[in-house]
């Protein structure tokens, strides 16, 4: 098999179709041919890693924990591939050939060969989440925000954009002495994401210690988003505080997520298609740093508790000290994984389900640093109606609550959800 042909097949591998052809024909160069009988082992479970397998020819079967069923989703074909597990650097699982078997091993000294390279890791004045936030003024209380490239997307606007965006709209119309304390907002339509944003900041108060504002964020004439923001003049009060932080790992100690997702992708304890799904959507240009506290197997068709503890953090240093725009980071990160683990319950094998936020709140208690850890503590104490509703606590790394959230968010079963620009519901 010559090099080409190599190459032409590693282009079938879903791991693999992120990389530039480049990236194929130098791994097509260093893949070892790797042959195996029926009923031979390929790996034996908790065995050291030597890198990752392509299939190429033949079949293997994932052999899992006893009592658990062998569905074809650990049933190995062509164009398959798995490598390490997730919680190191050994094999989660025995695997052996149930047919004659063909594999590509790349060895782990190349697996650098599979990395792709993040667009905010190029110099630039801005990191990329202040790029995301920045807004072009268009008349004193009028503002237009965009959605750049390299910003992460769902094939719509994302909601944390959403909130970010316009609170940091709110912060510009704001005397600088003045600082939110909390916000609430609706997503009301869908967002595109190839075309600007329109923000309109409604000044509905100016006193001496608060300030109050309204948004209303547009595309194309219709109100996607509204956001209230109450802003207050640092003062002196009361101080105590009930919550506690929850004992986790320190967060240098957890992998980042996309060093996670890569383990994901090629652990075979995970899903065929959960995997495959997974190294298609992987965003190299993610603008928040995030560390899991408790790495598991569960997928969006598992069933686990609707709770989620993770530690996170722009990537980069913030080009400022300005409360403003931390507390703007740090809206627009609290978005990602929210009321969507009220889904967790219900998912099950073969069920297709999206949770879509209706309403996100948020209350600042004290001073943060959105480029320092913050841990995010998530439970949601119920779903009903197909309303799904979660709290959130975030706490500095000295153990201080620093912020209060709420969302509630609409549960589906999908047929599949189109963008489209509509009503959400």
């Amino acid at each position: 098999m010559n090099t080409e042909s190599v190459v032409e097949f590693l282009g079938n591998v879903p791991l693999l179709q992120r990389l530039p052809s480049s990236s194929l024909k130098r791994i097509a160069e260093v893949v070892v041919f790797k042959r195996y009988e029926r009923g031979d082992y390929v790996v034996r479970k908790n065995q050291d890693v030597d890198g990752v397998y392509f299939l190429l020819e033949g079949q293997a079967q994932v052999l899992r924990s006893a009592g658990e069923e062998n569905s074809q989703q650990f049933l190995l074909k062509r164009f398959d591939f798995f490598g390490p597990g997730i919680f190191g650097d050994v094999y989660s699982a025995d695997v052996v050939a149930v047919s004659e078997l063909t594999c590509l091993l790349l060895m782990s000294d190349h697996r650098a060969l599979l990395e792709t390279k993040s667009v905010s890791d190029s110099d630039k004045e801005r990191s990329l989440v202040e790029h995301i936030l920045y807004l072009e003024p268009l008349d004193l209380n009028v503002f237009r925000g965009f959605t750049p490239p390299n910003a992460p997307t769902y094939g719509k606007v994302y909601g944390g954009q959403l909130v970010g965006q316009a609170l940091a709209a709110a912060s510009k119309t704001v005397e600088n002495m003045k600082i939110v304390h909390n916000l609430h907002s609706y997503f009301l339509l869908v967002g595109e994401i190839n075309i600007p944003i329109i923000f309109e900041v409604i000044r509905l108060r100016d006193g001496n210690n608060f300030a109050t504002r309204r948004v209303d964020a547009r595309q194309k004439g219709k109100t996607i988003f509204i956001l209230f923001a109450s802003f207050q003049r640092k003062q002196q009060g009361f101080i105590y505080q009930e919550s506690i932080m929850p004992h986790t790992p320190a967060p240098e100690m957890l992998l980042p997520r996309e060093e996670m997702l890569e383990r994901r992708i090629t652990d075979p304890l995970l899903p065929r298609d959960y995997r495959n799904k997974v190294a298609t959507e992987i965003n190299a240009s993610f603008p928040i740093d995030i560390r899991f506290c408790e790495p598991n197997y569960s997928t969006e068709q598992t069933k686990s508790p609707p709770r989620l503890k993770y530690w996170f953090r722009a990537k980069g240093k913030l080009s400022d000290d300005d409360q403003a725009l931390h507390r703007c980071v740090v809206a627009y990160a609290s978005d990602l994984i929210f009321a969507s683990i009220s889904l967790n319950p219900h998912r099950r094998e073969g069920m297709s389900v999206a949770a879509l936020s209706l309403d996100h709140s948020m209350w600042f208690h004290r001073p943060l640093r959105a480029d320092d850890w913050l841990l995010f503590v998530i439970v949601s104490p119920i779903a009903s109606e197909s309303r799904g509703f979660a709290t959130g606590k975030m706490f500095n790394r000295k153990g201080e609550l620093v912020v209060s959230l709420t969302q509630e968010a609409v549960l589906r079963e999908a047929v599949t959800i189109k963008p489209s620009f509509g009503a959400k519901l």
